[in-house]
């Protein structure tokens, strides 16, 4: 499909309006045509290649009238989608086309910069400099099915090293499954995909529809009943809130570099009127034989890095019954990265806000905890082990974990007491009893409390947080 055919799917019928003009010495033909229209009713600019011509390569020509549409993109405002389709550097102007990839790149910088959305949708192929340098830089990227994505061309490794590189590699799924692409999307389905993305991105924020229900008092119930009631298996968790209590909801996959945990769930999403980034623990995949590692606090850093640079609130959903314990996440850094998670979350200058949903068990808790505003379930807990951990180190043995637990101050009303956690969310009597209307009653308390954060003040965050006796 051709660049002109690719917009004219995209946006609403009638509304594309071309930029390009020939730059001062330049030859009108380009490897690329720029311009804006409407996308769902969003004004979007957007950048699109265009293979036909000298297969998509980037010359200085090219560089030219990409970087101009994507500071006029800039200077007016507007998101920007990027759909490369390119071999790469344009051989035959050698070096000096090289480098420009540099000065696009340093475009999309001062784009992003700026606090306004970069889309990229990678088409068939985009290899080389290309993919190396603004296809790889999106908020969110996703990729057309079965396309070849890479950065060194088939053709040429074949040429140099006398053999076939290995198959299935660069190809736009195995990329999605390796946490460096967010979506494979068919073409038909992109302006809708996209336009959801904005939904959150452009981040219009409007008053609360609904009066929330006040939140639940404490009740004096043992610690040992709410941890057996967060271990069941049919208890929602960050996917089940999502799917009652959210729209706009577009899922990201992985770090962006090559890491994806599908213990964490990384999430852009709206809770009634307003908008922000979703990083949650996903209860079932850790319970099914996917504990939660360094790659997944990486992903969860990566939406805090979303959140900070496009001002959206942060909202972190602690579900989780350990980390990983094993040599590999030793060796991959997981205390490194909960180190990491926890300065991020302290410091980032966004509104936050955590959300313990269920089991709240050690450092992999504690990484997302630091918030603005923290709210808990009835039922959930936060503890520096296990309980049966806990008596293990203290009592040499697992029997005692609910008389540890108990001493431990672990419940919800124990945290509320000790002003961890700001507000309690009623379960009747359990939310595994009630799915759904748990989920929306979650939901609701989510939006009215991120209202209440009105300012980010990451000083007063470091203050609560160094203040617990």
């Amino acid at each position: 499909m051709d660049a002109q055919k690719l917009v004219e799917r995209v946006l609403d019928t009638g509304t594309w309006a071309a930029w390009d003009a020939p730059p001062a010495g330049m030859p009108p033909d380009e490897a690329v045509i720029t311009g804006e229209g409407l996308l769902h009713g969003h004004r979007v600019a957007i950048v699109a290649s265009e293979f036909g011509f000298r297969a998509g390569s980037i010359g200085v020509a090219t560089a030219e009238r990409i970087v101009a549409a994507i500071e006029r993109a800039t200077a007016e405002g507007l998101p920007l989608l990027a759909a490369p389709c390119s071999g790469g550097t344009r051989m035959q102007e050698g070096t000096i086309a090289f480098v420009q990839m540099a000065r696009i790149t340093a475009a999309v910088t001062r784009h992003r910069a700026a606090g306004l959305p970069y889309l990229v949708y990678l088409r068939h192929p985009t290899t080389g400099g290309v993919f190396a340098s603004w296809g790889s830089l999106g908020h969110v990227t996703a990729a057309e099915p079965g396309a070849l994505i890479g950065f060194l061309g088939p053709r040429v490794y074949e040429g140099l090293y006398g053999e076939p590189f290995p198959e299935g590699v660069q190809v736009a799924e195995n990329l999605a499954a390796k946490g460096l692409l967010d979506a494979v999307v068919g073409i038909d389905d992109l302006s809708g995909i996209a336009a959801t993305a904005l939904d959150v991105l452009l981040h219009t924020q409007t008053e609360p529809a609904t009066v929330p229900e006040p939140p639940a008092d404490p009740i004096d119930e043992p610690a040992w009943d709410s941890i057996v009631r967060s271990r069941r298996p049919d208890r929602p968790g960050v996917r089940e809130l999502l799917r009652h209590g959210a729209t706009a909801i577009t899922p990201l996959s992985g770090t962006g570099q090559g890491e994806a945990d599908p213990g964490l769930l990384l999430a852009l999403a709206r809770f009634g009127s307003v908008p922000c980034v979703v990083v949650g623990q996903d209860r079932r995949s850790q319970r099914t034989g996917h504990p939660l590692g360094p790659a997944g606090l990486r992903v969860a850093r990566r939406g805090m890095r979303l959140a900070a640079e496009l001002d959206l609130p942060l909202v972190t959903v602690v579900d989780t019954p350990g980390a990983v314990l094993s040599q590999e996440a030793e060796e991959g850094g997981l205390a490194g990265e909960i180190a990491r998670c926890l300065a991020d979350m302290i410091t980032l200058p966004a509104r936050t806000l955590c959300l313990l949903l269920g089991e709240g068990t050690g450092g992999a808790a504690l990484a997302l905890l630091p918030a603005d505003r923290v709210l808990a379930a009835r039922h959930a807990w936060l503890s520096p082990l296990p309980p049966e951990g806990a008596s293990i180190i203290v009592h040499r043995t697992p029997d005692r974990a609910a008389e540890l637990a108990e001493s431990q101050g672990v419940r919800s009303a124990d945290l509320l007491a000790d002003g961890i956690v700001d507000a309690l969310i009623a379960e009747r009597p359990d939310a595994a009893d009630e799915p759904e209307a748990f989920c929306l009653r979650t939901a609701a308390a989510i939006e009215h409390a991120l209202h209440e954060v009105t300012g980010v003040d990451p000083e007063a965050r470091r203050a609560r947080f160094s203040s617990f006796r």
